[in-house]
């Protein structure tokens, strides 16, 4: 398999607090990979530094061979909406918008018509379970469907990378299964890579390799790009 995203190095500081400590992290396309480890021990700065969020203070990120780290903030952004999809604990729908445009958003930030962009995310209601629920907003959905619509919204424009963090953190045991399921699924259909921030070991399961941060740095053997501070790849 050949590397879709790459970290080398990477460092990230917080006032004296060290979140990222020389990190390395190749992800290969299609693979699903967590990112596990305890509250602070920086796996949330990792995942927002390899999505373009933040810039780490050292260090490079590579999304299919072009160091991205070093763009601005506006070229950043443009490849967040088209290059990566985000899942978040809470989803972060908006409220005001039915679910097929909130779904549909991306798109058209991208430059797609709302009438091609609508059209396109309605395409993803009966893949997910969620057919006849287009026209209902955030408010109107449980906390399992709204994630569904969350994942629907992260893999409409194609993306290379999906990035979850705490996908399933704001529900109960059993929907968060069949969540993290549907993710894994979907994703790989669609040949995507994902990267899930947990703290969940059954989460972690559903993915192919788990690598784990410990005080800003990967424990060996867990998936440390060759030549990065923290050690060898596993």
């Amino acid at each position: 398999m050949s590397v879709v995203l790459e970290g080398f190095g990477l460092v990230k500081r917080f006032g004296s607090t060290t979140a990222l400590d020389g990190v390395g992290l190749a992800i290969h396309g299609g693979e699903a990979v967590a990112i596990m480890g305890p509250s602070g021990s920086g796996k949330s700065t990792l995942l927002h530094c390899l999505a373009g969020i933040m810039k780490p203070d050292a260090g490079e990120v590579h999304l299919l061979g072009r160091r991205i780290d070093t763009m601005g903030e506006r070229e950043r952004s443009a490849l967040r909406r088209t290059r990566f999809g985000f899942v978040f604990q809470f989803g972060q729908l908006l409220p005001e918008l039915p679910a097929e445009e909130n779904v549909a958003l991306p798109l058209m930030l991208g430059g797609v018509s709302r009438a091609d962009a609508v059209r396109q995310a309605r395409e993803w209601f009966v893949p997910l379970g969620l057919a006849g629920m287009e026209q209902r907003r955030p408010g109107e959905l449980s906390g399992g469907q709204a994630q569904r619509v969350a994942i629907a919204r992260a893999l409409v424009t194609r993306p290379a990378v999906v990035f979850a963090d705490e996908p399933t953190g704001a529900l109960d045991q059993a929907t968060g299964h069949d969540t993290m399921r549907l993710l894994a699924d979907a994703t790989r259909r669609n040949e995507a890579s994902l990267v899930v921030v947990t703290h969940d070991p059954q989460v972690a399961r559903w993915c192919d390799r788990t690598v784990e941060v410990r005080d800003g740095r990967l424990l060996p053997g867990t998936g440390v790009v060759p030549g990065a501070v923290s050690g060898a790849a596993g």
